[in-house]
């Protein structure tokens, strides 16, 4: 690399600044990670998954050039009387200094489209019994708001229970036929357990317990050698 061009430096180095784990991207990937492993669960390739990472960075992005192309103008014709034989406004640049950015965006929002896709079955599953159990904590709260709306209990779980049913026979299928459970374990076996904690969710630390017996769950289901 030629030292006396810091450009290409610049550029990797830009890369490698936004593709870090802890940036804006990263932390909306990670804080999507149930979702994504649940769309993967249910049918979504990898393909799709990149390209709806790489749509929510392109949204980011187009943001990000309205407001700095904006507060650029702002700043330029401020300092408009500061300058001597030079235009203010170079649209030149500002499209250049875009593009740039642009392909910077582009290259880092890979690496956390390319990790997003890569979540294994097993870890979908673990998702999706973790969001379950989220289910359930907000069920407790509006549980009888919802019962007056839709007129008793039985009317507002026969409405889900195929739903939830469809997506745990989905998840546990995939996880068996990537060899990550054992092939024994019906999907029931689970959500018999998910349930019963819906029976005992009381107390300021039930949900830690729930988190932790899924954990318990998911590797008590894992093949045995």
């Amino acid at each position: 690399m030629d030292s006396r061009n810091p450009l290409p430096r610049t550029l990797i180095e830009a890369v490698k600044y936004f593709a870090k784990p802890d940036n804006c991207l990263s932390y909306m990937v990670a804080r999507r990670r149930n979702e994504i492993g649940i769309r993967m669960a249910l049918g979504a390739d990898r393909r799709e998954i990149v390209a709806m990472v790489m749509r929510e960075a392109g949204r980011l992005l187009a943001a990000g050039l309205a407001i700095g192309t904006l507060s650029a103008i702002a700043a330029a014709r401020s300092a408009q009387t500061l300058l001597f034989g030079l235009s203010p406004y170079d649209p030149s640049t500002l499209v250049a200094s875009a593009a740039l950015l642009a392909a910077v965006a582009a290259l880092a929002s890979c690496v956390p489209a390319v990790r997003a896709s890569s979540l294994s079955p097993i870890e979908a599953l673990r998702a999706w019994m973790l969001l379950f159990v989220d289910y359930i904590a907000t069920k407790q709260i509006i549980a009888s708001a919802l019962n007056a709306y839709v007129g008793g209990p039985s009317k507002l779980y026969e409405g889900s229970r195929a739903q939830v049913q469809g997506a745990i026979d989905a998840l546990v299928k995939r996880a068996i036929n990537n060899r990550d459970i054992r092939r024994d374990l019906e999907p029931f076996d689970l959500l018999r357990a998910l349930i019963g904690v819906s029976n005992v969710a009381s107390g300021p630390d039930w949900q830690q317990s729930a988190r932790r017996l899924v954990d318990i769950l998911i590797t008590g289901s894992r093949p045995i050698k």
